[in-house]
């Protein structure tokens, strides 16, 4: 059995993202899916998920608008920001989980420089700097 990683030393750093479709690894620490609708061709055994958040996914407003408009990427990591402000609770969680234990975000997008998981990572990398 491959020895598990260590953890990076702050919480921040613990906060990852990953494509959904990449091979599941153990340095993945809890892997948990962010997008609200489950990623084609994925069978659930084989994500080996530690949950699924897809309430703290950009809503479906946001997320058909970003489909439509994809040059408009700020536009939408404000908005997903001021969404993300309304769910304490799940951002509370999420960054909970980063205390101990490298976290995973899983997304399906195939852009990986322009989706929800980064706008994500960075909103709670910055959450838990300040709470710091």
């Amino acid at each position: 059995m491959p020895q598990r990683p260590a953890v990076p030393d702050t919480p921040a750093e613990r906060i990852r993202i990953k494509r959904i479709y990449r091979a599941a690894r153990v340095s993945d620490g809890r892997r948990i899916l962010v997008d609200r609708l489950w990623p084609r061709g994925v069978e659930k055994d084989r994500a080996r998920l530690t949950e699924w958040f897809k309430e703290i996914a950009p809503s479906d407003d946001l997320r058909h608008w970003f489909h439509d408009s994809p040059g408009q990427w700020d536009a939408f990591r404000t908005r997903y920001e001021a969404e993300l402000d309304a769910h304490d609770d799940l951002v509370r969680a999420l960054a909970g989980y980063a205390q101990d234990d490298v976290v995973t975000l899983l997304y399906a997008s195939k852009d990986e420089d322009h989706n929800n998981a980064v706008v994500l990572r960075d909103y709670l990398r910055r959450w838990l700097e300040q709470e710091a």
